[in-house]
């Protein structure tokens, strides 16, 4: 009879559970802490509805809905205008916006690179990252505001996808001529928007 030759297991050792928990808070903290460093100090973002997928990188069109208001009060000052898009597998919904540093105001470009598409997110930019003390002359923003989006990423493309499309979008308009099929609609802009579009956060001063 063949006898089995036991191992006594060994206990933890006291104390040695509670450091074996206290290195994993530890590490759980210090990766919450690298996500916390990749929003800027100030900016805060909500998740309203969860979007999929990856995040827009720089030099990449972000086609977003938007809505811009004071923080302190609440009072719209901007928000996006429906724009003759989209164009089935050219251009979806939305406003384009270059994620690109001086295309808009620091915190909305910093913001984006943080959302993804699908999803529906509350930004808080605080006034150094927006306009500061000198805010676009004529616009309802005071010096040193800061401000609240509410963001719908509807879909993103990288630059080079992007001008392929609007190279196309541009051939198809100019074959079919004004009014023609798949040509310019009645109020649209001839060209499809190579930045910000009109009415969007522009860089601060």
């Amino acid at each position: 009879m063949t006898e089995v030759t036991r191992v006594p297991i060994q206990p933890i050792a006291k104390g040695s559970l509670t450091k074996i928990w206290l290195g994993v808070l530890i590490a759980i903290l210090l990766g919450a802490g690298l996500a916390w460093a990749a929003v800027p100090k100030g900016l805060s973002i909500d998740t309203l509805v969860a979007g999929e997928g990856p995040t827009p990188q720089e030099g990449d069109m972000v086609f977003v809905k938007y809505k811009g208001s004071l923080a302190s009060n609440g009072e719209v000052f901007d928000e996006s205008q429906d724009i003759p898009l989209p164009i089935e597998g050219i251009f979806p919904e939305g406003s384009p916006f270059p994620v690109e540093p001086g295309a808009t105001i620091e915190g909305f470009y910093q913001g984006l690179q943080q959302m993804q598409k699908g999803g529906k997110y509350e930004l808080f930019i605080p006034s150094d990252l927006a306009y500061g003390a000198e805010p676009p002359q004529g616009a309802p923003i005071p010096p040193d505001a800061d401000l609240v989006f509410e963001i719908e990423v509807v879909d993103f493309m990288d630059r080079e996808t992007f001008d392929r499309n609007l190279s196309i979008l541009q051939q198809a308009m100019q074959q079919a001529g004004p009014g023609g099929p798949g040509g310019p609609q009645q109020g649209a802009p001839q060209d499809a928007p190579q930045g910000a579009p009109q009415g969007a956060p522009q860089p601060g001063q």
